[in-house]
């Protein structure tokens, strides 16, 4: 039997709904996977009022979701109810959205569902609500140990057709991640990288770009140690497992097309050097993807948007491409 993916609602009042909803719409035209929503059917009528379409919700279990995808938008319940107005969290958006979250979790651990796609979350509303996790990342490896039995390292992949980049640091600034990079670090990502990417994407033996953190990387130690001390010894350690990597790279070299075409993922030394060039070539159907976790996650690269929430101006091109990547690696994966 046919498992669809699981999608997350994200934070309610953001254009999580919005976009689900215009993608379950655009099922037949673009040939989507099947797909449940994880909410409260109720909120999401609601919101097609709002935006004045006319869906059909059927309110499912995860195993039948995929049997009645092409006639109703299935909704698995959490039976936590969302009351958040387009742009306007409430109390109950963080609540709504993090049982979202244990719930997809627990359906793709469980085999019920193939895969995850998560729509965005305002971190603001959750951590004004006790959330003590980071972010989105670090709470689906912390519920992921429940696989493993520890929790992963979780690894971020910005993914699209022309081009996969990874940064090593991320959410950090940019003083504090020259300080946090470390050779391990960036073994330890790479080596995620290449096992994920031959694992899940069909890859049989991946091509690793690996940039510089200095300008020209380095400049031969004239500009910047770094790449000397750091990053060269790790590229020997990966080439020693047999990996294949190159650099380090001058990342201002890295992007263009022709150099596009020697590589599967470029592996960046912090968050803008990575995110720059994808958001550059591949704003609308970006794709962010956790590696490393014990099943598949994706997401649309883009926050929730809530000015536009409940108006339909939200582009649902992200989620698309999520939905069909997800997918593709779930496909992979079980091959």
């Amino acid at each position: 039997m046919t498992k669809a993916l699981a999608l997350t609602i994200g934070e309610p009042a953001g254009i999580g709904p919005d976009i689900a909803i215009a993608a379950w719409l655009k099922r037949r035209e673009l040939d989507l996977p099947a797909f449940y929503l994880i909410g409260d059917s109720a909120f999401i009528a609601a919101r097609a009022g709002i935006l004045g379409v006319d869906i059909s919700t059927a309110d499912t279990s995860a195993e039948d979701a995929a049997g009645v995808f092409a006639d109703a938008l299935p909704v698995v319940t959490t039976r936590v109810a969302a009351t958040g107005k387009p742009g306007q969290p409430d109390d109950s958006s963080a609540p709504a959205a993090i049982a979202s979250i244990r719930h997809a979790v627990a359906d793709v651990i469980a085999g019920r569902a193939s895969a995850i796609v998560t729509n965005p979350i305002a971190k603001s509303v959750l951590y004004r609500a006790g959330f003590s996790h980071p972010g989105h990342t670090e709470f689906l490896a912390q519920l992921s140990a429940a696989v493993s039995g520890s929790v992963p390292h979780p690894v971020m992949m910005l993914w699209s057709p022309e081009l996969a980049v990874v940064p090593v640091t991320i959410h950090l600034p940019l003083r504090d991640a020259i300080t946090q990079l470390t050779s391990d670090l960036i073994v330890r990502t790479a080596r995620i990288v290449a096992a994920d990417l031959q694992t899940r994407l069909g890859i049989a033996r991946p091509r690793l770009a690996i940039s510089g953190l200095n300008p020209h990387a380095g400049e031969d130690g004239s500009l910047g140690r770094e790449d000397q001390s750091i990053i060269a010894p790790a590229i020997e350690v990966l080439r020693r497992d047999g990996l294949d990597v190159r650099g380090p790279l001058p990342a201002d070299t890295m992007f263009h097309a022709a150099a596009r075409k020697t590589y599967d993922c470029a592996i960046c030394m912090y968050h803008d050097q990575a995110l720059i060039p994808i958001k550059t070539i591949a704003f609308d159907d970006g794709v962010n993807v956790t590696l490393g976790l014990p099943f598949i996650r994706t997401s649309p690269d883009h926050g929730t948007a809530f000015d536009i929430a409940g108006t339909g101006r939200a582009n649902p091109s992200s989620l698309i491409a999520a939905l069909r990547l997800a997918a593709r690696m779930a496909s992979a994966s079980k091959a």
